[in-house]
């Protein structure tokens, strides 16, 4: 990791900087796992950054705070891209919210509601595949 993404992940609060660690692993264990990498890991608006500049094959996911919630994680991809209503549509996990069209939401205090923000990760990154599921 990066010093300056190491100093990004500093400024979450305990709770959020260890989901996110744990976030952070499950990204570049699926972008192995569906041929999306090598991943750049970067900042974006001050927030640590996975990009699949590499293959081009998916969206943005950036890792932070929603605002005012110190005890929560949030996933962000790009508001254009159709995926928040996606997985609104197919997730039904009561550990997860949404923020408008460009957020994942659930809680640091919580167990990681691994197996869909894996299914969540795994679209983000093969999002601009043809025939992508």
């Amino acid at each position: 990791m990066e010093e300056a993404v190491s100093a990004a992940f500093a400024q979450f609060t305990q709770p959020v900087q260890k989901m996110h660690r744990d976030v952070r692993a499950l990204i570049l264990k699926t972008a192995d796992e569906v041929s999306a990498g090598p991943l750049t890991e970067t900042l974006k608006w001050g927030q640590p950054s996975y990009l699949t500049e590499a293959t081009k094959s998916g969206t943005t996911i950036r890792l932070g705070m929603p605002k005012g919630r110190p005890n929560d994680c949030a996933i962000f991809v790009s508001c254009q891209t159709s995926l928040v209503g996606e997985f609104r549509d197919i997730i039904d996990d009561p550990a997860i919210g949404f923020e408008g069209n460009r957020a994942i939401i659930f809680s640091a205090l919580a167990p990681l509601p691994k197996a869909a923000l894996e299914h969540c990760i795994t679209r983000a990154l093969t999002y601009k595949r043809k025939g992508s599921l």
